[in-house]
């Protein structure tokens, strides 16, 4: 398993100079981390998500970055909503999705990875997120996406997360069988398709998860949650209610190397996160 961290969560507690790409690279490598989940317009100063901005020159630029500390972009962020109801919008989305591929294959990134959005403009939870007309929209809005990274040479990965389209492992399942492209992948991140509603019968739904999406999973994003009332408040691997043993195994017995990049870390945590979860993988 190799570990990794949100780059932008590097140094976000500390000032404007140590939060350029070299010293949360530099910072990165010295934790102890190996890849990084890189959202650009985050960690890059002047370096938006739209295609005017992201060249061919930036992504050189971040590449040389983080090969000279010695770490691979695993995952190339690009979270924006492919279900927005504005047409004029929506193809604003997807050029930045095109810029976010060609810029992937340049600098080499395990993936482009997204969530997976909602039918509405402010990209939060509403009655229609979970429906059959969201679903072929976002498939719809997908597809041209994933003809795109098939022209590079890279992958889409998607993310399912309880309050989207794809919430679930079985919606999943339709987008890849909708779309059938081996450049369509999943980031699995076991938190996110959890909810209140869920929490207590999150074993047998993990599980399912990962039998289910077993061969799709390219890249795992590890964050724990304590549960507050009606929300999961995301933290640190190991700080909070996760048992992570059966995910864990998961990863040691079916995904050898894969790229797993931690979240909701802070400068305190991010080294005890990653020493957490490699000594339950060398105890397994």
């Amino acid at each position: 398993m190799q570990l990794g961290i949100r780059l932008h969560d590097v140094n976000a507690a500390l000032g404007p100079e140590a939060q350029t790409l070299e010293a949360r690279a530099e910072t990165a490598r010295a934790e102890g981390f190996s890849c990084v989940h890189l959202a650009i317009s985050k960690v890059v100063k002047g370096a938006r998500l739209d295609q005017c901005s992201f060249t061919e020159g930036l992504a050189l630029y971040i590449k040389r970055v983080l090969g000279q500390k010695g770490l691979d972009p695993a995952v190339l962020g690009c979270y924006l909503n492919l279900a927005h109801p504005d047409p004029q919008a929506l193809l604003d989305i997807q050029a930045r999705y095109y810029s976010h591929l060609r810029g992937a294959a340049l600098l080499g990134a395990g993936v482009v990875g997204t969530e997976t959005g909602a039918p509405n403009a402010e990209y939060r939870l509403d009655g229609n997120t979970h429906s059959r007309d969201a679903l072929g929209t976002f498939i719809r809005n997908l597809a041209p996406v994933v003809e795109r990274a098939e022209h590079w040479g890279v992958s889409v990965a998607i993310e399912p997360v309880w309050k989207h389209i794809v919430y679930d492992a079985d919606r999943a399942l339709e987008v890849l069988d909708a779309i059938r492209s081996p450049n369509l992948r999943i980031i699995f991140d076991p938190v996110n398709l959890l909810y209140s509603g869920n929490v207590d019968d999150r074993d047998r739904i993990l599980g399912e998860a990962m039998e289910k999406l077993a061969e799709h999973i390219a890249v795992v994003h590890l964050k724990d949650f304590i549960q507050e009332g009606q929300e999961l408040r995301p933290v640190a691997a190991g700080t909070g209610e996760m048992d992570y043993r059966a995910i864990v195994r998961f990863l040691k017995d079916c995904k050898p190397y894969i790229q797993a990049t931690l979240e909701n870390t802070t400068n305190d945590n991010a080294v005890q996160a990653r020493e957490f979860l490699q000594e339950l993988y060398a105890g397994l």
